[in-house]
């Protein structure tokens, strides 16, 4: 695969990562041996830079747990991130709230580090902003874990443009995580230009309209139960049927290239610049091989023109929206 550098720091990390989100939650049940065969096939295809994402509260520890499993004798051949601050806690109303105090930061990086079976992460993202702790007292104790080496680089995820300056006047940040596709374009607003101003790598998740985009999805009954996707705004109603006139194009512009829907998708990220890196998450190897190819197709003026024709999908991201952003 190309590569791409996150930041200023020199984080040189695999053009395409790899979401590990799902193989253990949200998206269905899960297959460890096949996740397990899907990550190393991804390592075998980084030349050592292979960016692998997951954090502590996806499966409540399992997802640490199974990219552990499948990166064991391996450490050298991946950039890892993984995440704090979304803690899961059936006391807790909703089932879960978030943490951005010093003592809660240093002690889930070190559960971390054990899960995962490594001595160090390279790149440490806070989940979610603690709107409780002023981000400096947050991001203090994770320049902590850089001085002592525990952790490499810093990221934040789902952070307002006024959080990050904030962040960095503490400690370098590497990269922001937030969703950015051809359907979640929020991030053009004030963000982009903010990260390029100070120096600061996008990592875009669900990429791929968290998996809308690929033009197989039409209705949320094809979903499994436990599907988190059965109650998200984009995925029902009217927004549903409006959103599929969008997938529509994407796949006639798809025909055009020979290409699937997916990789037209995710072609369209990796265009918006150098310091862009989409982790598409995917259980299988199929799915794998086809994200990674999409680092071949090169879209002309008016493909992209087209594309950013096609306006941002119907609903929110999520069905409460107070947690991202601040």
């Amino acid at each position: 695969m190309n590569t791409r550098k996150l930041g200023t720091g020199g984080l040189e990390v695999s053009a395409i990562g790899l979401g590990c989100m799902g193989m253990s939650e949200f998206y269905g049940p899960g297959d460890a041996d096949q996740s397990i065969a899907t990550i190393r096939r991804f390592i075998d295809a980084g030349d050592g830079t292979a960016l692998l994402d997951t954090a502590d509260m996806y499966g409540s520890g399992a997802n640490e747990q199974l990219v552990g499993e499948a990166i064991a004798g391996r450490r050298d051949q991946i950039v890892l991130a993984t995440k704090f601050g979304i803690v899961r806690d059936p006391e807790i109303a909703g089932g879960r709230a978030v943490s951005g105090r010093p003592e809660y930061v240093k002690a889930a990086c070190d559960a971390s580090l054990r899960r995962l079976g490594v001595d160090y992460i390279d790149l440490y993202y806070q989940h979610r902003v603690d709107p409780d702790v002023p981000i400096e007292e947050t991001v203090g104790a994770m320049g902590e874990l850089v001085d002592v080496g525990k952790v490499r680089f810093l990221g934040l995820s789902e952070a307002a443009p006024e959080t990050i300056r904030r962040a960095v006047a503490v400690h370098p940040i590497t990269a922001l995580q937030t969703e950015y596709s051809l359907w979640t374009r929020d991030v053009e607003a004030e963000h982009l230009k903010l990260l390029r101003e100070l120096g600061i790598g996008l990592v875009a998740y669900s990429p791929l309209g968290r998996g809308f985009l690929t033009g197989t999805i039409t209705s949320v009954d094809t979903l499994a139960a436990d599907d988190f996707r059965r109650a998200n705004p984009r995925f029902i109603g009217e927004n549903l049927e409006q959103n599929l006139k969008l997938v529509e194009q994407v796949k006639e512009l798809a025909h055009e290239h020979d290409c699937t829907p997916a990789q037209l998708a995710l072609a369209w990220v990796l265009s918006r610049g150098e310091d862009v890196v989409p982790i598409p998450g995917t259980k299988r190897l199929k799915y794998l091989e086809e994200n990674v190819e999409a680092t071949e197709i090169e879209l002309s003026a008016s493909d992209l023109a087209t594309l950013d024709s096609l306006g941002a999908a119907a609903g929110d991201r999520y069905p409460d929206m107070s947690g991202v952003n601040r």
